[in-house]
């Protein structure tokens, strides 16, 4: 893993909640994206080197909803960069982790992604993120 890509916050109200990142961050998002297949839509900061992520869902069904029934609003996961995704994954369940997702998919901010369980990484949520390569 390179770096942290981003924290994932979920939100009730993108719009709302854009406001207040601005106002905390001193500057706009630099993208809103719909992610369809996760019921999501996405907003993006940029606070110095990293990213922050909202997320607010698009329907009943999301996972992100379930989230903020469960819990509320706040920190939803943490995303890693990685350079090889499939070889990532297929590193960290020969470590015993267990996967969400075993095979990538197309998520937000031109990544793949994959998801580990948060009952393998002790409650945490955490995503893995490659560029897509053109």
């Amino acid at each position: 893993m390179k770096k942290i890509e981003h924290i994932g916050i979920a939100v009730k109200d993108i719009d709302a909640s854009n406001n207040l990142f601005a106002s905390l961050f001193g500057k706009e998002h630099y993208k809103i994206e719909d992610v369809e297949s996760e019921g999501v839509k996405t907003s993006f900061f940029e606070c110095g080197p990293n990213k922050i992520e909202l997320l607010q869902a698009t329907n009943e069904n999301s996972p992100i909803a379930k989230f903020i029934e469960k819990k509320g609003e706040g920190i939803h996961h943490i995303a890693f960069a990685v350079e090889d995704i499939e070889s990532e994954i297929t590193r960290l369940t020969d470590e015993g982790f267990k996967m969400i997702h075993e095979k990538p998919k197309k998520g937000a901010d031109n990544k793949l992604i994959a998801f580990l369980h948060p009952k393998s990484t002790n409650g945490v949520l955490i995503e893995l993120c490659q560029d897509i390569r053109e």
